[in-house]
């Protein structure tokens, strides 16, 4: 049943041993993350000189699962892990709407790429930084009404 679809879909993103043999093979690559939770702290807004500037705030998304030796009948203690997430926003619009509506506590969906990069921080010391660059930002609202949009086209 979900064979022909999953071959189709890799198709496209694995270069096959016939292209090999091409001098120059051009592949895709997938660098996509999609996040819902609650935001950490209002945006700020920050420009280096002559850079553009990007609004940057926190995200917090979290996990939770049963311990225990009967999970099917829901026993157990309930542990949780929160992870924190770095947000910038680079996009012109995007990053002017997010500075004035994202607020301290909102649950948002962020929808981005993973960015590693290294900065010096005041003690001189280089260090590593993983951010999500924002390309698509909603609120729980909007979530909201794509869900029931969803519901209606079925």
């Amino acid at each position: 049943m979900f064979r022909r679809p999953v071959l189709q879909v890799l198709h496209q993103f694995v270069r096959h041993e016939s292209e090999i043999a091409s001098s120059l093979v051009l592949e895709r690559s997938l660098n996509r993350v999609q996040l819902l939770g609650r935001v950490g702290q209002d945006p700020v807004m920050r420009q280096v000189e002559g850079k553009n500037p990007v609004t940057i705030f926190s995200l917090a998304t979290n996990e939770m699962w049963r311990s225990g030796e009967s999970e099917a009948y829901q026993m157990g203690d309930v542990s949780q892990k929160t992870t924190w997430h770095r947000i910038s926003v680079f996009r012109p619009g995007l990053r002017d709407v997010a500075y004035q509506y994202v607020k301290k506590g909102s649950r948002i969906y962020v929808e981005g790429k993973v960015d590693y990069g290294e900065y010096t921080d005041k003690n001189n010391v280089r260090r590593q930084a993983t951010t999500i660059i924002a390309v698509a930002i909603l609120d729980h609202e909007m979530i909201f009404r794509m869900e029931i949009r969803r519901s209606w086209d079925l």
